[in-house]
């Protein structure tokens, strides 16, 4: 599967899982729907994925955690907060780029529609 065809079936399964939570939850109670929709589909997921920061010719274990990763292919980043911010945007492109992922998800449920909570950004490589 494509980028694209993967992103089609994680937007459906968040759209499912906004439209049965609604906003005003924590962002682990969407993770964990969101993971169980996921998988729920027949897509490879992993939840909390280790994220190593390699700078120059040291590996760092800095902490970094990516929400989901689905196909090994789509980060997903879950947010459930007011409004979505440049430093969020920034977030999931530098998980891109650590990664060498190509289409990043930022998603924030605290939305009365999915879609308006929604951001897809792509890695330049």
């Amino acid at each position: 599967m494509t980028e694209n065809e993967i992103s089609e079936k994680i937007i459906g399964c968040a759209i499912e899982v906004h439209k049965a939570l609604g906003p005003g939850l924590l962002e682990s109670a969407y993770l964990e729907c969101l993971y169980y929709e996921l998988q729920k589909a027949g897509l490879r997921t992993e939840k909390q994925k280790p994220l190593p920061l390699i700078y120059k010719e040291i590996k760092l274990d800095a902490g970094y955690r990516l929400d989901l990763i689905v196909e090994n292919k789509v980060i997903i980043e879950v947010k459930s907060i007011e409004t979505l911010n440049d430093i969020h945007t920034a977030q999931v492109l530098t998980y891109l780029k650590l990664s060498g992922c190509k289409l990043g998800l930022l998603m924030n449920f605290n939305v009365l529609r999915l879609i308006d909570g929604l951001k897809r950004l792509v890695n330049k490589l």
